[in-house]
């Protein structure tokens, strides 16, 4: 083989990887994040640097039957699928019918896959023993059992939610017309994001 035909083969090969490192960086593939949920430091730093890239993703635990349970990096606004993709795909014991695959998943979240015949997930409680209510994914019917919360703030939530998105944190409820600072306070312990 000529000189020329090997630095031609490097240079493809170089190429290859480059190309194929620009797809898995803009295609948001989810990547494992180790058990204490901080990745490698880069650089000299004795820590993680602090990067723009981190609030465009979010850790989501995904447990229960599937292939691959773990801690994943996910892009924000991912859905459960991507994150049980992330883990391998479903066990052949899970229950498929339990899991809303279309719904937005959120940092620090776990999503637990139940096998066939599993009773399903108690909800989360506050310490006084009262359903906590994930602003995200609550339905009108959910958040009118909030106290101070009729149908009509239920309907301004959904309205809000539909319009700018996911509630990065229970302060967003402000920006609900109709909501003071006197009804956000009460509801805190109530309420996640």
């Amino acid at each position: 083989m000529s000189a020329g035909a090997v630095v031609v083969l490097v240079l493809a090969a170089f190429a290859v990887t480059v190309v194929i490192g620009i797809v898995r960086g803009a295609g948001g593939d989810a990547e494992a994040v180790p058990a204490h949920g901080l990745a490698a430091p880069t650089g000299g730093s004795d820590g993680p640097e602090p990067s723009s890239a981190a609030s465009d993703t979010v850790l989501v635990h995904v447990a229960g039957a599937v292939r691959s349970p773990g801690v994943y990096a996910l892009p924000r606004g991912a859905r459960a699928t991507d994150a049980i993709a992330a883990a391998g795909g479903f066990a052949p014991d899970a229950d498929r019918a339990i899991v809303n695959l279309a719904r937005d998943v959120s940092d620090g979240e776990q999503l637990l896959v139940p096998v066939v015949g599993a009773p399903p997930p108690a909800a989360p409680t506050s310490a006084a023993g009262d359903t906590i209510v994930d602003l995200n994914t609550a339905d009108a019917a959910a958040l009118d059992t909030l106290p101070g919360i009729g149908p009509a703030l239920a309907g301004r939530i959904l309205d809000w939610r539909t319009e700018n998105g996911r509630f990065a944190s229970v302060e967003d409820l402000l920006a609900v017309p109709g909501i003071g600072e006197k009804l956000v306070d009460g509801l805190r312990d109530r309420v996640r994001v």
